[in-house]
């Protein structure tokens, strides 16, 4: 049955892989090799489990370790969460530990007797990937949004800290948890983590999730035969179609009318306000009628008009489209900003 359960768990493990690596390129580059890698290192687990060797039975493959995994994984969530597309040489150090380990299994495996130091300082190792979960699960819980991670964290956190006091428990010579007697609780620890991380793994195919593993923003405008001198007069051109122009004062305008008076391609006026200029269309053209809703206030040209009519004249088509506008732009509401320049003129 065991052995069952490994081969179902390695094969879904090895489709993910495929599929991931099929996908490399629309991911970003550090989280897609750290996922990729804590994939690698579960099914070489799944392989080389020592109580239930896949294929060699009686080998101690010590390298197919879950505590690689663990590293794996804390180091995905930091560059999940930070964004760098280049893994930074100081976090090279969180694998120490991985290699200690390693280098104790292997004196244990050549060694004919038992160790007490060496056995406590693999506890101790043990106990610094419970630490990197304990260091992943406070980092997910203290952020504002729900992380997806935060799923299979709890109970590889829970089934994890049990088997390091179990470990913590032989090497001081207690008596362990009955648990864990049983010589196959690791492979049942391990297709645990391997279906709960598969379950996660697999929602990366699923286009409504596929913001698990970031993917590269593709920039739309690749293929642009802009060159400076065309964008530096294009900006001048849109501008000059606001300041002199007032164009804004048209509520009905468009993208296409601001193209037909200067003579710039759609897209072109698109590409320009919002690779060079950082903005979008209705912004630029509503940040020229918010400033001129204000200089009307200030010089008082119509005070016998009301907040709205004036909002209309400028070039807004609605209230609420105007209060949401203003209030975004200058952090207060008409009413409010109009009391402000009412007091201050006083």
């Amino acid at each position: 049955m065991i052995k069952t359960l490994q081969i179902i768990a390695l094969f879904q493990g090895l489709f993910v892989l495929v599929v991931l690596f099929a996908n490399r390129k629309e991911y970003k580059k550090m989280t897609f090799r750290l996922i990729f890698g804590a994939l690698v290192s579960i099914i070489l687990y799944i392989i080389g489990d020592d109580e239930n060797n896949l294929f060699f039975e009686g080998v101690d493959l010590f390298l197919f370790d879950s505590s690689l995994f663990i590293t794996f994984l804390f180091l995905f969530f930091r560059y999940y969460n930070n964004g760098k597309e280049s893994f930074a040489k100081l976090d090279y150090l969180f694998f120490i530990p991985n290699l200690i380990y390693f280098i104790i299994e292997l004196i244990e495996i050549n060694s004919q007797s038992e160790n007490f130091i060496v056995e406590i300082i693999e506890v101790l190792i043990e106990f610094t990937f419970f630490v990197y979960l304990c260091i992943l699960f406070y980092s997910i819980i203290t952020t504002k949004r729900k992380h997806w991670i935060l799923y299979f964290v709890i109970p590889i956190s829970i089934l994890f800290g049990l088997a390091s006091i179990n470990d913590f428990l032989l090497a001081f010579g207690y008596d362990a948890f009955e648990i864990f007697n049983d010589q196959n609780f690791n492979t049942y620890l391990l297709l645990i983590i391997a279906f709960l991380f598969y379950f996660i793994s697999l929602t990366l195919m699923n286009k409504k999730m596929n913001d698990i593993l970031p993917k590269i923003k593709k920039d739309k405008y690749n293929n642009s035969n802009l060159n400076q001198e065309a964008i530096a007069q294009y900006k001048t051109d849109l501008i000059n179609s606001m300041v002199n122009d007032k164009m804004y004062l048209n509520p009905k305008l468009s993208i296409h009318d601001l193209s037909k008076r200067n003579n710039i391609p759609r897209q072109y006026i698109s590409e320009v306000l919002n690779e060079y200029m950082n903005t979008s269309f209705q912004d630029f053209v509503n940040e020229y009628r918010v400033e001129e809703f204000i200089n009307r206030l200030k010089n008082n040209q119509d005070n016998q008009f009301t907040l709205l009519a004036i909002a209309l004249d400028v070039g807004f088509n609605s209230k609420s489209s105007f209060n949401a506008i203003f209030k975004k732009s200058k952090g207060l509401t008409p009413t409010e900003y109009n009391k402000t320049i009412l007091k201050n003129n006083k």
